[in-house]
């Protein structure tokens, strides 16, 4: 019984002191940060993944729309991994708004005069594109992925829902809109990402923009490419 209890307690021990590691890291700077990284990571991996699906369209609606049943005939596997997006986002939100908190308290008052000094626009502007792109997520999705918002919707057709929703210019331009400011956001997430995981040697800073640079340059260009594809009349 003494074996049997001290071996109890040590499992106790053990879980508590897990538990408290696991705390203290949530709620340090630095353990919040590396969980925005993680989080941004899942983001722009999925950024990446949807542009390669929406780049199909090139290859004409039943390619489109044969990936889109493929997936759809997944199951389990698509659900598992909205929901760890899903996931990702709602801690990625809830944690960017924590150290907008910690930021605010640390200088209750504003400098009486600012300028910015090796900062880019896409970092002086990394909450507000973060709200509007919580903003256009839900529209888009209730627009291409519903339909609930989309006057000429065809479930199971992807590729006509995409081509007849961009043929609106208004659309069109709101869209390409809309993806500038993700590649605002991707832009400077996919830089400090690497910062916060403790990846800034200043002999690898340079790859890192680089690749920041190029990563943006690629998700903007590939998905404005499709409504300005579609206003031309080269996809129909």
């Amino acid at each position: 019984m003494n074996k049997i209890a001290i071996r109890s307690k040590t499992a106790t021990r053990v879980g508590a002191g897990s538990v408290g590691f696991l705390g203290v890291f949530y709620r340090s700077t630095v353990g919040k940060k590396i969980i925005m990284a993680v989080t941004g990571a899942i983001g722009v991996g999925f950024v990446i993944v949807h542009l390669s699906l929406n780049l199909l369209a090139y290859a004409g609606a039943s390619s489109m729309n044969d990936v889109d049943r493929l997936l759809k005939s997944t199951g389990g596997w698509l659900w598992l991994a909205r929901a760890v997006l899903i996931t990702a986002v709602v801690v990625h939100v809830i944690i960017a708004w924590q150290l907008l908190r910690t930021s605010r308290a640390s200088r209750p008052v504003d400098y009486q005069h600012w300028e910015p000094v090796g900062s880019t626009f896409a970092s002086r502007t990394m909450r507000w594109t973060g709200v509007m792109l919580l903003l256009f997520i839900p529209l888009h999705v209730l627009h291409l992925a519903s339909g609930t918002l989309h006057p000429d919707f065809v479930a199971d057709d992807v590729y006509h829902n995409v081509v007849s929703a961009f043929r609106v210019w208004y659309v069109s331009a709101l869209y390409i809109l809309a993806m500038g400011i993700l590649g605002l956001h991707v832009f400077h997430g996919s830089w400090s990402m690497f910062q916060s995981v403790g990846f800034n040697h200043p002999r690898y800073r340079g790859w890192i923009r680089h690749l920041a640079t190029l990563v943006t340059l690629v998700v903007v260009l590939g998905f404005i490419s499709i409504p300005i594809a579609v206003l031309l009349g080269i996809l129909s």
